[in-house]
């Protein structure tokens, strides 16, 4: 498999997951000696104040992972593999130019009730008031993802653990990427 041609996004909504899988398919690719970088786009964007013209913070998250990507890339191709959330394709194509590589995007899902206790064990009984953004935003956004978001591959993450989603990933990612470069052969 050639590095730095595609990447993994992990996709979905509060709760579901997605740094824990994150943290795992990093494992897998350095077990098998494949070189990879991770983007956990959370810490991209967290900033404040947000600029006027700017109120998501999505340009200054684009310069950021373009940035720390070019910071990764002198040391030799690798992967990208990302957590974040991509709700339109138009997010999808700004996460692709910022990286210059396809993205095979997996869409992780939860229940309600899964994803309340992931968030309510995040949250610290003094950080109130970011669960309760996180929880009244969870359901309608995971709703949404499923409708519009982009998904290569919707894995549901109730019931397993993150180390078997980050198995399932990996080993979707090669056998894609595996079958690709033979078409191209």
């Amino acid at each position: 498999m050639t590095a730095g041609r595609s990447g993994i996004f992990l996709n979905g909504s509060y709760g579901v997951g997605k740094t824990s899988v994150l943290d795992h398919v990093g494992d897998r690719f350095a077990e098998a000696e494949l070189p990879f970088a991770l983007f956990d786009v959370d810490w991209f964007h967290r900033s404040w104040p947000v600029a006027p013209d700017d109120p998501g913070n999505v340009r200054v998250e684009a310069e950021n992972v373009r940035a720390v990507w070019n910071n990764y890339q002198r040391s030799g191709p690798r992967t990208p593999i990302i957590a974040g959330i991509i709700e339109t394709v138009r997010d999808q194509k700004r996460y692709e130019e910022c990286l210059g590589v396809k993205l095979f995007v997996a869409h992780l899902t939860a229940s309600p009730q899964v994803a309340t206790e992931r968030l309510r064990g995040r949250y610290p009984s003094t950080r109130n008031e970011a669960l309760n953004w996180h929880l009244e935003r969870h359901q309608a956004l995971s709703e949404y993802l499923q409708a519009e978001g982009p998904h290569g591959l919707i894995i549901d993450t109730d019931d397993v653990t993150p180390e078997h989603v980050a198995s399932v990933v990996f080993e979707q990612f090669t056998s894609r990427i595996h079958a690709e470069h033979g078409a191209e052969c």
